[in-house]
């Protein structure tokens, strides 16, 4: 535990949160700025700042949960689709330095923005270029 990290005072209870889920490996609670009802974030007990940092040998059991809990969500919200979403480091928007996902209960009428494709598609040049930078040849 981090002592000012946010999740890690909800998980010790210092900060009062909305439950949704809790075992001693994970918890799950609703957001206070929900994007929509239900809008709820699923972090480890123990901390690691991003996604990167977090153990090989938790992922099984933590996505497991990840799971349930998304479909448990959905069904029960009778929501028409969700956002599972993770952000890494502050360029990609990560606010709280522990790692989480967002569950966010989408429905086809509830007006909140969606992440559209660009209209420019990538040609055989983008491509090459990127296979050579990613496999780092």
């Amino acid at each position: 535990m981090a002592n000012d990290c946010l999740f890690c005072k909800i998980i010790k209870g210092d900060i009062p949160s909305a439950k949704v889920y809790e075992d001693k490996d994970v918890v799950a609670f609703l957001d206070i700025f929900p994007f929509t009802k239900g809008h709820t974030i699923v972090v480890p007990v123990e901390h690691h700042e991003t996604f990167f940092d977090f153990p090989d040998e938790k992922m099984a059991n933590y996505f497991t949960i990840l799971k349930k809990l998304a479909d448990q969500i959905r069904l029960n919200l009778k929501a028409d689709g969700l956002n599972i979403v993770q952000n890494n480091f502050r360029a990609a928007g990560q606010v709280v330095f522990h790692m989480h996902y967002h569950i966010i209960p989408r429905w086809t009428d509830d007006n909140k923005p969606f992440i559209k494709q660009p209209k420019d598609q990538a040609g055989p040049e983008y491509f090459a270029e990127m296979l050579r930078t990613i496999k780092g040849l």
